[in-house]
């Protein structure tokens, strides 16, 4: 390779595009949490659980996409906003709006 890359989502990027990086960032927020979920002894490792994270990644990617897009994020910030939805999953994500939701509209009243 002649390219020198300086982060390891520029190197995913050429290797296998945009779209691609997007789901590996995803699957691996997914993983991440999965595997916590396994050392405190909820699940075990190669259960059907794991195939449950599936639809789960692919969701937490679409709206960490849209989500990036709107904060105008470019590479490599977009896969770690990405990553970091994904290992919060639905229920994490929602609490986290919630959160900065009431923080905000409290600020605005005042």
């Amino acid at each position: 390779m002649s390219q020198k890359y300086s982060s390891l989502i520029e190197l995913l990027n050429a290797w296998f595009g945009g779209a691609a990086t997007t789901m590996i960032g995803a699957l691996v927020g997914r993983l991440m949490w999965h595997t916590n979920e396994v050392r405190k002894m909820r699940r075990k490792f190669f259960g059907k659980e794991l195939l449950w994270e599936m639809p789960i990644a692919f969701g937490m990617a679409f709206i960490g996409e849209a989500l990036a897009s709107w904060l105008a994020l470019e590479q490599p910030m977009a896969t770690g906003l990405i990553a970091a939805l994904a290992y919060l999953g639905p229920r994490g994500s929602e609490v986290l709006f919630m959160r900065w939701f009431a923080a905000n509209s409290k600020s605005e009243r005042s």
